[in-house]
């Protein structure tokens, strides 16, 4: 009678000591979770194999390359470099739940988005984007033409992910220059970094910004940007109220101005600067209305 208790009570003991192993390997997979995670995609489309780089001596391959460029993710948006003379970045909005750059490509269909996924409610138009790039040369915008080809490169870093264009023998000034644009994504945070180089070192001036559109509420601050509103139908045919968002350096971007489709800035004579972004959606759970969007970038 007594092996047979003690069995009982080892078998608890077991049981227990199971238990528990289980149950703090769900909770740390759950912590897991909770931290955003990033991913990254380059490919032609002829393939849709993945690719770390793509060299082009020609210098659009806007409608070859996947999504129209190097792609970066976060939990909760998807930025894309414009493979052309644009310099461009774009936003595939989400919900917060999850990785979908690799999944949909950019492009979930209708089924997808009715079940959740996200989709590519920005509309750039002519401009930058959110934290594109174009130079200035003292009273007008130039854009990132290159002469000499172009290439797209993406990869992992230690915290996240990355994507990046570098446009080869753009004409500024009387003479050429070599432009990169690069932007990092890491886990622990929504925002993105956008870093825009020379790469022989030369100073030049960068412009940057955020576009709107009509209807849509726009503020900045001495060192931020805020749009909010519903962008015009296009891949989505019902869109939702979007956030997109641009924090900066007043000492490298001395010059804020609004015209009639961009907040742009200006930056001081410099080799490379950097800003951060950020994009919400209305159908997230944290950022999803104008009034908290808002009271983020003023933060």
């Amino acid at each position: 009678m007594f092996i047979s208790r003690f069995s009982r009570c080892l078998y608890k003991i077991a049981h227990m000591k199971k238990f528990f192993i289980t149950a703090l390997f769900a909770f740390a997979a759950s912590a897991v979770s909770l931290d955003a995670q990033t991913a990254k995609s380059l490919f032609w489309r002829s393939d849709s194999l993945q690719v770390e780089e793509i060299v082009s001596e020609q210098a659009d391959q806007y409608k070859k390359v996947g999504h129209h460029g190097p792609a970066v993710e976060n939990s909760h948006m998807a930025l894309r470099i414009y493979f052309n003379d644009s310099g461009a970045v774009d936003v595939y909005s989400k919900s917060g739940r999850g990785m979908e750059l690799e999944l949909y490509k950019w492009y979930p269909n209708a089924a997808d988005m009715e079940n959740g996924a996200g989709c590519d409610e920005y509309r750039v138009g002519k401009t930058v984007g959110l934290g594109g790039i174009a130079l200035w040369d003292g009273s007008q915008e130039v854009k990132l033409v290159a002469t000499k080809g172009r290439t797209a490169r993406v990869g992992d870093t230690k915290k996240g992910s990355y994507a990046e264009m570098i446009a080869y023998g753009v004409p500024y000034k009387g003479d050429t220059v070599d432009v990169s644009i690069r932007i990092d994504v890491t886990e622990k945070s929504r925002e993105a970094v956008i870093t825009a180089t020379e790469l022989s070192g030369q100073k030049v001036q960068f412009l940057t910004g955020v576009n709107f559109h009509e209807g849509q509420s726009v503020s900045c601050g001495e060192e931020y940007i805020s749009v909010w509103g519903v962008h015009p139908a296009d891949v989505a045919v019902n869109p939702v109220p979007v956030g997109a968002g641009l924090f900066f350096s007043g000492r490298t971007f001395p010059t804020v101005e609004r015209t009639a489709d961009m907040v742009r800035i200006i930056s001081r004579l410099s080799s490379s600067v950097s800003t951060r972004v950020i994009a919400a959606s209305a159908k997230e759970a944290e950022l999803n209305s104008a009034r908290r969007f808002e009271a983020y970038m003023k933060e």
